[in-house]
């Protein structure tokens, strides 16, 4: 019998690291070695072999090796590489619903559409504004330690009376500014909703008026909030989901996005209920209609691209459109990007999004690399291309030079991906990611082969915490609810799983 194991120490940078705050910025010039930077050179990334990163003020002084300069401190990574800090552009920022059907089809089944019952009822607003800020709050800590320091935050609006709030998005401004977190910021708003009016049979409702209000506060929002915490906090517009918009909506948000000069998120081509939908309403699929209406443009930033046409993505390639790529999730429902290599070579620029919880990329980026082989072939994608797309392809849908690269002058957002061996001694590796943004650093140890983390930050996250209290309240949604198909059902389950992430909020202070 083996005898237990005590859980290993960071390298001494980490223990340097973990005693600053969560989000700590160390004064003076930190020079960052490791066995390999991944820095930048004539527009891609470049390994540097035990290299060295130079921060001083939240900006990356120097990149390279030998550093001849005077600094305030030097922290060994050792058998490491130093990497841009990733990027994810649909950061899931609540509850992961789509769990519920993984394993229970049909999905409109699983309290994901509001059916008919529910609306006669309500809608409703199932969480509190305490709760909504938590919900960001620890997501956004999440995200931080898998290696993430730049997002546009999305959930759910299954769980809403209508739209998101300003309220709860200043909370998460705030939430972003304290931690460190660079974050693309808007409200989602909407038109319409889908209402399951019985087995299998849903249909769109729409009220135009309440969806021009939300983008008339999105608007108003980013005015107000752009550039806060030192440009941590960006704006985004983000109507919610393309089935949902109208015409008008769409065309006041291009406008108003012109205006303001940022980005809009629109999820298209990523399912058979908007597929069906879009065809039914305006006879065409997404891409097409709003190529009619003149709104595919750069500015536009469109998750997930899965049931993407070929016409749909000469749209896309023609006005740059950009792809947020969620390989994760597309997987757990048997679908999947064809292909990624073929997008590439079209021309069309690729991001990446985890759109699930927890945010682990690193995952997300394997699961593209599968897929992305099975729908090319062998040859059609490298690992450097899933680093690519997480890195300097987030980047360019942002319209932003100065993220996704190590390069002097540029914002100190960094990952340190440490490879040390696994608790169990085998030839397993844990990977454990400290995260910086703007010079604040956090720091999450591998507690066991399995991938958990004991947080060192400490305030603000309380990860472990959490994550215990999660998993017991997720037990807590009956079975029969999952597998009840009916639609009393789903109202139901809406409010267990609403309740049981209620239970976290409340009792993650304590």
């Amino acid at each position: 019998m083996t005898a237990p194991t005590r859980p290993a120490e960071p390298p001494a940078a980490g223990r340097v690291l973990s005693a600053l705050p969560l989000g700590g910025c160390p004064d003076g010039r930190t020079l960052l070695t490791a066995r390999w930077v991944l820095g930048h050179g004539e527009g891609e990334h470049r390994l540097i072999p035990d290299g060295e990163v130079v921060i001083e003020g939240g900006r990356i002084l120097f990149v390279g090796r030998r550093f001849d300069g005077e600094v305030a401190r030097r922290l060994d990574f050792g058998l490491a590489l130093i990497s841009p800090g990733l990027i994810d552009l649909d950061a899931l920022s609540d509850l992961d619903t789509t769990v519920l059907a993984i394993d229970h089809q049909p999905g409109w089944a699983k309290g994901r559409v509001w059916p008919q019952s529910y609306v006669e009822r309500g809608p409703y607003e199932m969480y509190t504004p305490d709760e909504l800020a938590f919900q960001k709050r620890f997501a956004f800590a999440q995200l931080l330690l898998n290696g993430i320091t730049t997002a546009a935050p999305i959930a759910s609006l299954f769980y809403r009376e209508w739209g998101e709030t300003v309220a709860e998005f200043e909370a998460a401004a705030d939430a972003a500014g304290e931690m460190g977190l660079r974050v693309y910021l808007g409200p989602a708003y909407r038109s319409g909703g889908m209402v399951l009016e019985g087995p299998g049979r849903m249909v769109p409702v729409f009220d135009e008026a309440r969806g021009l209000a939300g983008l008339d506060a999105a608007i108003s929002y980013i005015r107000n909030h752009d550039g806060r915490h030192s440009g941590l906090v960006r704006g985004l517009l983000a109507p919610d989901r393309v089935e949902t918009c109208t015409a008008e909506l769409l065309r006041r948000t291009d406008a108003a996005s012109r205006e303001l000069g940022c980005p809009i998120r629109l999820h298209m081509a990523q399912g058979r209920m908007e597929l069906d939908t879009v065809r039914t309403l305006h006879g065409t699929t997404a891409p097409e209609w709003l190529a009619s209406l003149g709104l595919l443009s750069p500015r536009l930033i469109a998750p997930h691209a899965i049931l993407a046409t070929d016409a749909d993505l000469r749209l896309y390639a023609e006005h740059g459109v950009h792809v947020v790529h969620c390989p994760l999730v597309s997987g757990r429902g048997g679908s999947m990007l064809r292909s990624f290599g073929g997008l590439r070579a079209m021309g069309i620029n690729i991001a990446m999004g985890t759109d699930t919880a927890p945010p682990d990329m690193l995952l997300n980026l394997l699961t593209a690399l599968i897929t992305g082989r099975i729908a090319g072939g062998p040859n059609s994608v490298r690992s450097a291309d899933m680093w690519d797309a997480a890195t300097l392809g987030g980047a360019r849908a942002l319209g932003r030079d100065d993220l996704g690269r190590l390069i002097p002058g540029a914002p100190a957002d960094i990952a340190v991906y440490l490879r040390r061996p696994s608790l169990g001694g085998d030839v397993q590796q844990a990977l454990n990611v400290p995260a910086l943004s703007m010079g604040r650093f956090y720091t999450g140890w591998s507690a066991d082969r399995v991938g958990g983390h004991y947080t060192r930050a400490g305030r603000g996250n309380g990860d472990s915490r959490c994550a215990r209290r999660f998993r017991h309240a997720r037990r807590r949604v009956r079975v029969d609810q999952v597998q009840d198909h009916s639609l009393a059902s789903r109202t139901a389950t809406m409010d267990a799983m609403s309740g049981a992430f209620s239970s976290i909020c409340r009792s993650a202070t304590t």
